[in-house]
Order: C-alpha cells, then sequence, then structure tokens
C-alpha cells in the first residue's frame, strides 16, 4: 500500500532532492506530494522537521 508524502519548503532558495534516480527541485516555499511514499526519495542533509506525513525543508543551520 502507497503512503503519500508531502514535503514542504520553508526555504528561500530551491531545494533539489533524488527521487526514482532523477534530479527533482522544489522551489523555495513550494509544496509537493509524492504518492510512493519515502522508499525512492533521497534528501540532502539539511535543517528539516517531520510530522506524520509532511516532512517541512529548512534553511540550513548556521553555525
Amino acid at each position: 500500500m502507497a503512503t503519500q508524502i508531502t514535503i514542504r519548503s520553508d526555504r528561500d532558495t530551491d531545494y533539489k532532492f533524488m527521487y526514482k534516480g532523477e534530479e527533482v527541485t522544489l522551489p523555495a516555499r513550494g509544496i509537493l506530494s509524492i504518492a510512493e511514499g519515502l522508499e525512492h526519495v533521497v534528501l540532502p542533509t539539511c535543517a528539516m522537521k517531520i510530522m506524520n506525513n509532511l516532512i517541512v525543508i529548512k534553511d540550513d543551520v548556521k553555525k
């Protein structure tokens, strides 16, 4: 059974990640849904918050 995941960007810049071997761009402040869950998703390291089926991509943490 597929689980839909929503990814939302709180970033001021676009965020790129891999989905099924292809690069996908999540526009700054954009939202997208992935119907097949996270099985084929590779998210680069960044600050994020995960709440149930929602992943919120944050701006990188400044040291």
